[in-house]
């Protein structure tokens, strides 16, 4: 249970500072708010792999979540488990930015963007690509034949996060995680809500791709 309830607290953070810096930031006005956004994902995960990361290995998303379960390293159980505590986690914080800045700011919430053109099937495909790249740095930087190098797991993570958003934010805002793109999506409505999917399925998708190129290349010894 300990570690579903760090899963929650990482997700809450990574979910809370990430969007409320988009709102702060009025990220997509300017490219100075749109790297400030990408920068306050990925510290935010920094921190929370350095804090959790011993307890529950900070998953704080459901796609890593599952690019762990088919690649073996958690059970079923875990799974649920863990994506249980992070869509809560991520709820809770869609709650409080919704007090705090308005729901009528969107907090945060993912959208086809811009460079979609109104493309749903161009924000999936987004979506699923930019996820698999992410899970793919996640289980390769957290494998155990890393050694000395996996105590930098975190901050190659939060790097990677770090460009994965500068390219995104364009299209979608950049989700690739269900759990953040819920927790502001039920608060935010309207088409945040409608479009919720979208950053459901395709980080999902992302997520059996990544495992899938990871097994091709994985050093078992």
């Amino acid at each position: 249970m300990k570690k579903y309830i760090a899963e929650c607290i990482g997700t809450f953070v990574l979910t809370f500072l990430g969007c409320g810096a988009a709102v702060s930031l009025s990220c997509g006005t300017d490219a100075a708010s749109v790297v400030g956004t990408a920068i306050a994902f990925g510290l935010a995960v920094v921190a929370m792999a350095y804090t959790i990361g011993g307890v529950s290995g900070c998953h704080i998303n459901p796609a890593i979540t599952l690019g762990c379960l088919i690649t073996g390293r958690i059970s079923c159980k875990d799974c649920v488990g863990y994506m249980c505590g992070q869509v809560v986690g991520a709820v809770i914080a869609g709650a409080c930015l919704a007090y705090i800045y308005g729901a009528g700011t969107g907090i945060g919430s993912n959208g086809i963007g811009a460079g979609c053109n109104g493309s749903a099937a161009t924000a999936l495909i987004v979506e699923a690509i930019l996820t698999a790249l992410f899970v793919l740095v996640v289980l390769g930087a957290t494998h155990k034949t890393n050694g000395a190098t996996g105590n930098f797991a975190g901050l190659a993570i939060g790097l990677s996060l770090i460009l994965i958003h500068l390219v995104g934010i364009h299209f979608t805002g950049t989700s690739v995680n269900p759990a953040r793109s819920i927790g502001p999506a039920l608060f935010a409505g309207g088409e945040a809500l409608t479009n919720v999917w979208i950053f459901i399925a395709g980080p999902f998708i992302g997520s059996f791709i990544a495992a899938g190129l990871w097994k091709l290349v994985e050093n078992k010894e």
